[in-house]
């Protein structure tokens, strides 16, 4: 059976059962013939996308190439949700295939936060850990991040390069006095002054595990930071799109989608791996004022196209 790339609607639910991960990694998923080798996952997750922020979606102004050739080569998941209208419970539902209130995270974890997602849940980087898979995760994790025990390299990922928790979770947006620090695995690797440099970074990262995984199967999750308030983007990349500011950081997204999709036909890996993109939520509409300082606007959110709803909400928007 072909394996193409697949993208799942932004703001709908991208996760599949433990039991399908377990069939898949043994190569016998929706009966497909035995394989050379189990199949790499790759999932692209963003952070606060809108379901109409997306050339395919109609979007009349930002182009996404990239990800519209995945959505016309693979498949769409139009009746597909997100487990949680909200970052932290959405990223429980996508790791442990369970409702985020069963999994014991019904909300969102903070800079001050101990604990997180309870040690108990299993993930799926642990179930693919026994049938031979290596696994990074890349970006914003959101599931607790002190103690150590609960940061990813501590909960089956092999290695992480990202940030505890949302961008947005320092001043002035939020009370701390906790800067906003890279993690590489366990250890925080400096502290991130601008935030514009984000997406390159994970995509980096994320090109270089491919490379150095080639010859075994792998779990790559690379949840971007963005287009999660405060959104910003590189100097080479501003006023590129028609969509203002907000449109530039898609269109960065989308670029970082195709360099990881270049990178998997170069080695060959394509007909081995399936690629997954969609968002933990819908867009941040109605901001809290907290949010409109640190020259956030109001237009710096995307769209929920036909939808109902935004995020925090659970109509379809959201």
């Amino acid at each position: 059976m072909r394996r193409s790339h697949m993208r799942i609607e932004p703001g709908m639910n991208h996760c599949t059962r433990r039991q399908w991960l377990a069939a898949a990694a043994g190569g016998a998923a929706m009966g497909a013939p035995a394989r050379r080798r189990p199949p790499n996952f790759v999932i692209l997750f963003a952070d606060d996308l809108g379901w109409g922020d997306l050339g395919c979606y109609g979007h009349p102004l930002i182009r996404t190439p990239n990800l519209d050739r995945m959505a016309a080569e693979g498949a769409r998941f139009t009746s597909f949700y997100a487990a949680a209208p909200v970052c932290t419970p959405s990223r429980a539902g996508l790791l442990t295939g369970r409702y985020p209130i069963r999994a014991g995270q019904p909300g969102n974890t903070g800079p001050d936060t101990v604990g997180g997602l309870p040690l108990s849940e299993i993930l799926l980087p642990q179930i693919l850990k026994p049938r031979g898979y290596r696994s990074m995760a890349i970006g914003k994790w959101h599931l607790g991040f002190q103690p150590e025990e609960y940061l990813p390299v501590r909960r089956g990922f092999d290695s992480w390069f990202g940030l505890p928790y949302s961008n947005d979770m320092i001043p002035p947006w939020v009370k701390t006095d906790r800067p906003l620090r890279l993690y590489r695995d366990a250890t925080p690797a400096g502290e991130v002054k601008e935030q514009d440099q984000l997406t390159p970074m994970y995509t980096g990262e994320a090109m270089r595990f491919i490379r150095s995984n080639r010859d075994r199967p792998f779990l790559l999750y690379l949840a971007y930071s963005m287009p999660h308030l405060p959104v910003s983007a590189p100097a080479r990349w501003r006023g590129r799109s028609r969509g203002g500011l907000y449109g530039d950081v898609i269109e960065m997204l989308d670029w970082s989608a195709g360099e990881i999709r270049r990178t998997l036909e170069e080695l060959r890996l394509e007909r081995d791996t399936l690629v997954v993109f969609t968002s933990d939520n819908g867009p941040w509409h109605n901001l809290p004022a907290r949010m409109l300082a640190g020259g956030v606007e109001p237009w710096h959110t995307g769209s929920a196209g036909p939808l109902r709803g935004a995020k925090g909400h659970t109509w379809e928007g959201g």
